[in-house]
């Protein structure tokens, strides 16, 4: 039985193993209220503009975790592997990503300076920062990466489907990272976790596991934050 699941994993993959097997806090996290506000346009502006201020400064602590994440795969990825130029790739986009928080901020009155991190939020950069450490394995650190990328592509992209009644102002920050090439670039990071955790010793995929699990929790708790639903 347990060679069969095993088998099973390898064909589909670890990330959709985790997926079935999760998917219920997957949904939570993908499909919260504070997002299905956006999507049917009953959102509050004042958690609208909880939530920006607040990813703002998350999107500042995520730019050391992404680079420490580049370096584990210089040092760990094989030759052949696009592994390090899909990383560099979404760090780059990062500089445009917190210019456009600055903006946004801007035309609705925040005053970024001001602004300080809530729990739900000083939580979820801890783990980051926990992350970033020398003896955290590849496989585990670009595990966070993809859950925490791959949270935010599908739950944005739901805001701009068909039927969707996602007011004009915010479908700007839905196709941010609803767009097809986010989609696409998720889809890479997903490659390489699956691929990583395939020659992954048994603890380190109980570790990668519990880290995606992390991310979607505080993910909810940070949307739970946005909605001042704390």
């Amino acid at each position: 039985m347990q060679e069969q699941a095993k088998s099973e994993e390898k064909k589909i993959g670890m990330t959709e193993t985790w997926l079935r097997k999760h998917r219920l806090i997957y949904d939570a996290a993908t499909r919260h209220p504070f997002i299905l506000s956006i999507r049917d346009a009953t959102v509050q502006s004042h958690s609208f503009k909880t939530w920006l201020a607040q990813d703002y400064l998350f999107v500042r602590a995520f730019v050391p975790f992404v680079a420490s994440v580049l370096i584990k795969a210089c040092k760990e990825s094989s030759d052949e592997s696009d592994d390090v130029e899909i990383i560099l790739g979404g760090m780059a986009s990062l500089q445009d990503e917190i210019s456009w928080f600055k903006r946004e901020a801007n035309k609705l009155d925040i005053s970024l300076s001001e602004v300080l991190p809530q729990k739900p939020n000083q939580k979820y950069c801890g783990l980051l920062e926990s992350l970033m450490s020398e003896d955290v394995e590849y496989s585990v650190a670009i595990t966070a990466f993809w859950a925490i990328e791959a949270v935010y592509q599908e739950s944005f992209a739901h805001c701009i489907e068909e039927g969707s009644k996602t007011p004009p102002q915010l479908k700007e920050t839905c196709a941010r990272w609803g767009n097809q090439d986010f989609g696409h670039y998720c889809q890479s990071i997903k490659n390489i976790v699956n691929r990583r955790l395939q020659m992954a010793s048994d603890d380190e995929l109980k570790k990668a596991e519990l880290v995606f699990l992390s991310v979607l929790q505080l993910e909810v708790e940070f949307w739970n934050m946005s909605s001042g639903n704390v």
